[in-house]
């Protein structure tokens, strides 16, 4: 019996041994495995800021959640998954959680969410990161890189703004993680087996794809 298992365990550890070798997928545009940040920090919100000055003038690519390229809601994904906090990767995803905060009450790291400047339309396209003084930072598909914006310049996104969440509270204890209705539940993946955009190649022509 001990001879039949050796032949059986052999196979199996090589099968193995090789798996744990293999390429991670060449990078395609756009890459919709969603790469899951390692956590290097606390969450707080000197991490939030540490985070996003390393990432300021990162180019802008779709579907793309660091650590070289962004779209508006893997800016966020990565950001607080970087600090230990399972967050949804898409912006609509990422409405749904955290606690609902009045314009006039933002703290530095709350989200603040945007649509279409049609008031009756409730559906969430894009994502930023609030500064303080009216400036928001976020991944900006026009811009084509990791940018800041202040609303008093651009007008426009206090007329697509829909609503406001906060996933950290004031002091930093408390997540708000709570959900307002179910979350749709996305896989990921890691970069042992996908390629993320990478600096050196090709940006895309368009920043979304049609």
């Amino acid at each position: 019996m001990a001879v039949i298992w050796k032949y059986i365990f052999i196979p199996i550890s090589i099968l193995f041994l090789f798996s744990g070798c293999k390429e991670p997928k060449p990078y395609n545009y756009p890459n919709y495995e969603i790469i899951k940040p390692e956590k290097t920090c606390n969450p707080n919100r000197k991490n939030i800021q540490d985070l996003l000055d390393s990432y300021l003038g990162k180019p802008y690519v779709w579907a793309e959640e660091g650590p070289h390229a962004f779209d508006c809601s893997g800016l966020v994904y990565n950001i607080y998954g970087s600090m230990g906090m399972d967050v949804p990767r898409v912006a609509r995803e990422q409405a749904k959680m955290g606690k609902h905060v009045p314009f006039k009450n933002l703290h530095y790291g709350d989200l603040i969410f945007f649509g279409s400047t049609n008031k009756r339309s409730k559906y969430i396209n894009h994502v930023g990161i609030y500064l303080g003084e009216g400036w928001f930072a976020h991944a900006s598909s026009k811009e084509r890189k990791v940018t800041i914006s202040h609303f008093d310049k651009e007008p426009v996104y206090t007329k697509r703004m829909k609503m406001c969440k906060r996933y950290l509270s004031e002091d930093e204890r408390a997540k708000y993680m709570n959900c307002d209705v179910p979350l749709k539940q996305m896989g990921v993946t890691s970069s042992r087996y996908t390629t993320p955009w990478q600096p050196g190649m090709k940006l895309p022509k368009k920043a979304v794809p049609s």
